[in-house]
């Protein structure tokens, strides 16, 4: 993030505000050709650094935009500030992570396998099918809780116990009836402690169920203020509670063989449905937790290393996820979709509770039912045959087979 000075030149307008980021951006990108050599690509909310072998992408940001983003002045002329989610999606990528990010570097230069730590908590996490429900961020801060509040231990010492520790507080925390605090740059004093511990009461109903405080966030727990849900939260409490069990078992019986990659292989039995992928078509398969002995190659970069100046390769672009977008767009009323965003091939369905029960007709809600007549009552259920159809529809190149697993589904 490439935060600029703050000007009154800069206008008060938020289209203005993108144009002259973009136009920073072209700059940006003409300099770095022009001195250094370096392939850029500028598009209007980041720049995009192809520099011997790495892609860099760089954001300019004004700290006024997301207030700027706030703001809006009626007909009559008042100016009227109300929250939205663009506004506070930026400040989250603008403000909050470079922050983070910074205090998070400090610690890492305290105790070095934290880095460690957190790779494997957010690898575990991922494998499950919990990424979108315990985002890295948050996985980060978990992962800071364990070396910046140890007791009645001391801090991890290596990636292995950090890691059994983690499984550990994700199980064992109350998390209904407290907070967890994490006392980044210890900022924190004894009445700061007693104060989020009392607003967290106050609120408790209104607030995360997973609610993450820290120096610079007290109240809101930004970090999963999203997700995960009740449910999702219990679940993985019980997974990472049976992960944990496996990975003693393997410690204190020195006849087991020692994988931690047991842990990291998801129960897929407890789902609806599983849309299994091309695994040619799945960029990141060699990070899969079960790689295959040899993967698909597009090509190779001739000459060894990749030399700055070169042409630009294909940056951000993954079908996996381009289609969970687009399943979750068309059918996140009716299901919910899993996947390992690193060489998972298998996308996991799960029917929600009310996709089973049959509604009133309504031509505004039959996407994806079909009418049901019984005397003079009509009313709608799902069509689970064309919503079926569709995943392969819609990932036509991607899907190898869809398996619908009937006997679980509750009619």
């Amino acid at each position: 993030i490439c935060h600029m000075e703050g000007s009154g030149k800069w206008p008060h307008d938020r289209l203005a505000i993108r144009h002259i980021r973009a136009a920073f951006h072209i700059s940006l990108a003409e300099l770095l050709k022009k001195d250094h050599n370096y392939t850029c690509r500028p598009c209007p909310t980041h720049l995009d650094v192809w520099k011997n072998g790495l892609a860099f992408r760089i954001q300019v940001a004004y700290h006024r935009e997301p207030q700027v983003l706030r703001e809006r002045v009626t007909a009559e002329g008042l100016l009227v500030v109300r929250d939205n989610e663009e506004a506070q999606a930026l400040e989250m990528a603008t403000i909050h992570k470079p922050l983070l990010t910074s205090m998070l570097h400090g610690l890492q230069q305290q105790h070095p396998c934290f880095g460690a730590v957190c790779r494997l908590a957010k690898r575990w996490l991922a494998a499950q099918l919990f990424s979108d429900e315990i985002t890295e961020d948050a996985a980060d801060l978990l992962v800071a809780s364990l070396f910046l509040q140890p007791a009645p231990f001391t801090a991890p010492g290596s990636p292995q116990v950090g890691f059994l520790r983690f499984l550990h507080l994700l199980s064992s925390f109350d998390w209904r009836n407290n907070p967890l605090v994490v006392n980044l740059n210890n900022q924190l004093t004894a009445a700061d402690y007693t104060e989020i511990k009392n607003d967290f009461m106050a609120s408790r109903d209104s607030l995360p169920v997973m609610f993450l405080a820290t120096p610079k966030d007290k109240k809101l727990s930004l970090w999963t203020r999203r997700a995960p849900s009740i449910q999702m939260l219990q679940r993985v409490m019980m997974v990472a509670a049976e992960s944990l069990k496996v990975l003693e078992c393997q410690l204190m019986d020195g006849s087991q063989m020692q994988d931690v990659r047991v842990v990291m292989r998801p129960p897929l039995e407890a789902y609806d449905v599983l849309i299994h992928l091309n695994p040619n078509q799945v960029p990141l398969l060699g990070q899969a937790v079960d790689p295959p002995a040899v993967t698909f190659n597009r090509g190779v970069v001739p000459n060894g290393a990749p030399q700055s100046g070169g042409p630009l390769p294909v940056i951000d672009y993954n079908p996996v996820t381009l289609y969970l977008m687009e399943l979750r767009e068309a059918f996140g009323d009716l299901a919910l979709f899993f996947c390992d965003p690193y060489g998972g091939t298998v996308i996991s369905v799960l029917w929600k509770p009310k996709t089973f029960v049959s509604a009133p007709f309504k031509t505004s809600q039959i996407t994806a039912r079909t009418v049901e007549v019984t005397g003079e009552e009509v009313k709608t259920i799902p069509n689970f045959g064309a919503i079926l159809e569709d995943f392969r529809i819609l990932g036509k190149g991607l899907v190898k087979s869809v398996e619908a697993k009937t006997e679980k589904w509750a009619f």
